[in-house]
C-alpha cells in the first residue's frame, strides 16, 4: 500500500471513530423555562389602557402586553381568598373552599407540582391562607407557605396582621421584620423577588408574586408628592404607578441576568377594583365592583410575556379562569396536564404517594400563549361563598359563556346587551342557551365542601 493510501485510510478511520463518538453523545435536554406569576390585589381590567382605561399610566405593563399575548376574557373569583385558593390548586371553590383566609392543608398547589419538576420556588407579597391571630379558633388551621410547596418566602399576613405598606409587619423565612416608618412593604417584597431571580438565574425557578398592592387602605407611595394625602382616588393612581414601576424592575433584573427570553411572565389580578374607586375608560366612568359576581367583580387582566415564544401583539378572546393557571404551569414545566374539565386527576408522577384523585377543573392555555389555537374552554363555572355560614354573604353559583350567564336560582342574562346584569331574560327566552348552561351547572356539586364530601 502506498504511503498516500495509508494516510488516507488512517484519516478515514479517525473520521469514522469521531463520528461514532459524536453520535453516542446525547444532547442535554433543554431546561424548562422560568415562570413569574404576578397577581395584583383588587384591580379590574378598567384600570389598564389595553382594556380601555384612561386614568392610569402603566407603561411597563403596556410593554408586556405589546410584546406578548393579551387575554381579553380572563375571569377570577369576585374576592381575594377564593381566587387565591382556586389559582393555586386548579380546582373550583366548590371542591375545596372551607373558610375565608384559609387554604385547606390537604390541597396540593402549583408550587408542589413545580418543585417536584425540579424548580426552585418562592412566594412574595400577600399570603392570607394560614389563618392569622384575629381568626380565633381557626388561626393556624390553614396552609403555611413552606407547606404549600415553596422553598422560601417573604410575606405579609401569614399568622398575624399588621401594615402591608408603611411601617410593615413582614415574615421573611420565619424572621419577623418590623419595618420603621420610612420602610415601604412593597419595596421589601420586590427586593426579595429581585434577589431570588438573581440567585436562581441559571436554574429553573418559579416566583409567585401575589402583590400587596393595590388593596385598601389607599395611601401614598414613596413616589407620591404628598406623603400625607388622604385622597383615595389620587393615592390609588399613585399605587397603580408603583405597581408598574415594580413590574419594570422585575423585567430589568431578568434582562440583567440574561434570563428574559427563558422566562414566562404571567400578569393578572385576584378580582375587580375596590368599590370606592372610579376609573375613566373610553366607554365612560367605571365604578369598582370587588365582591360582585358581575364582570366588574370578576373580569381581570391577563398578559403572557415570553420573548421568542409568545408572539408579540396577539390578542386572544378565549375564556380563561383562575383554575386554568395550574394546568398551564404544569405544561410549561413539561408535566403532563389534563386538558378537559371535571373528574380529571393530577398526574400520578407529580402527586404524593397514596394521594387520592382530585377532581380537576382547569384547561391549559399554554397553546394560546404560544400563538396556537389550543382547546379553548366554552364556559366558566363559579361557586362563590366567601364566608361560609355567614348570612350576609349568601352562597352563589353560576355558569357563563362569552354571551350568556345562568345563576343557580334560574336567572339568565344576555351579557352582550346587559353586562351589569340588571334585567334577567324571560324564562322562555334563549331556550337552547339555558338548557346548555343548566346541564353544565348540574354537573357540579350544588354546595361547597363544608356541606358535602369531595
Amino acid at each position: 500500500m502506498s504511503a498516500a493510501r495509508s494516510i488516507a485510510s488512517a484519516l478515514a478511520l479517525l473520521a469514522a471513530g469521531a463520528g461514532a463518538s459524536c453520535a453516542a453523545i446525547e444532547p442535554e435536554p433543554e431546561a424548562p423555562p422560568n415562570v413569574i406569576l404576578i397577581m395584583l390585589d383588587d384591580v379590574g381590567v378598567e384600570a389598564f389602557a389595553d382594556w380601555g382605561g384612561t386614568s392610569y399610566a402603566t407603561p411597563h405593563i403596556d410593554a408586556l402586553a405589546a410584546g406578548g399575548v393579551r387575554f381579553t376574557a380572563c375571569h377570577s373569583q369576585p374576592l381575594c381568598t377564593p381566587t387565591r385558593v382556586q389559582i393555586m390548586t386548579g380546582r373550583s371553590n366548590v371542591r375545596n373552599y372551607v373558610r375565608f383566609g384559609i387554604l385547606d392543608p390537604s390541597e396540593r398547589t402549583f408550587a408542589h407540582e413545580l418543585r417536584g419538576a425540579g424548580y426552585q420556588t418562592a412566594v412574595v407579597g400577600k399570603w392570607q391562607l394560614y389563618g392569622n391571630n384575629r381568626d380565633g379558633e381557626h388561626a393556624g388551621t390553614g396552609t403555611h407557605p413552606l407547606d404549600a410547596g415553596f422553598d422560601e418566602y417573604c410575606m405579609w399576613q401569614i399568622d398575624r396582621l399588621g401594615s402591608r405598606y408603611w411601617h410593615p409587619l413582614i415574615d421573611r423565612n420565619g424572621f419577623v421584620i418590623r419595618g420603621g416608618p420610612s420602610v415601604y412593604g412593597p419595596d421589601v417584597f420586590c427586593n426579595y423577588a429581585l434577589e431570588f431571580i438573581q440567585a436562581n438565574a441559571d436554574n429553573p425557578f418559579f416566583l409567585y408574586y401575589p402583590m400587596a398592592l393595590v388593596h385598601a387602605p389607599f395611601v401614598p407611595t414613596p413616589d407620591s408628592p404628598d406623603r400625607r394625602s388622604g385622597n383615595k382616588q389620587e393615592n390609588f393612581a399613585g399605587m397603580m404607578a408603583y405597581v408598574d414601576d415594580i413590574v419594570g424592575r422585575i423585567v430589568a433584573r431578568l434582562e440583567l441576568c440574561g434570563a428574559r427570553e427563558r422566562t414566562l411572565i404571567l400578569f393578572t389580578s385576584d378580582n375587580g377594583t375596590d368599590r370606592p374607586i372610579r376609573s375613566e375608560t373610553t366607554s365612560g366612568r367605571v365604578r369598582g365592583g370587588k365582591g360582585s359576581t358581575t364582570d366588574r367583580g370578576t373580569h381581570v387582566p391577563l398578559i403572557a410575556s415570553w420573548p421568542g415564544t409568545a408572539p408579540a401583539g396577539v390578542v386572544c378572546d378565549d375564556l380563561v379562569d383562575t383554575t386554568d393557571f395550574l394546568p398551564t404551569l404544569l405544561e410549561v414545566a413539561g408535566v403532563e396536564a389534563p386538558r378537559a374539565p371535571l373528574a380529571r386527576a393530577l398526574t400520578a408522577s407529580s402527586s404524593p404517594a397514596g394521594a387520592p384523585n382530585r377532581a380537576f377543573d382547569g384547561h391549559s392555555f399554554l397553546p394560546q400563549v404560544r400563538g396556537q389555537r389550543g382547546q379553548p374552554r366554552e364556559w366558566i363555572h363559579c361557586y362563590y361563598n366567601p364566608r361560609p355560614g355567614n348570612a350576609r354573604f349568601p352562597e352563589q353559583r353560576f355558569v357563563r359563556t362569552k354571551n350568556h350567564k345562568l345563576y343557580g336560582d334560574g336567572r339568565l342574562f344576555d351579557l352582550r346587551t346587559d353586562p351589569l346584569e340588571k334585567t334577567p331574560l324571560d324564562p322562555d327566552a334563549a331556550p337552547r342557551e339555558r338548557a346548555h348552561l343548566e346541564s353544565v351547572l348540574a354537573s357540579y356539586p350544588s354546595s361547597g365542601v363544608r356541606l358535602r364530601s369531595d
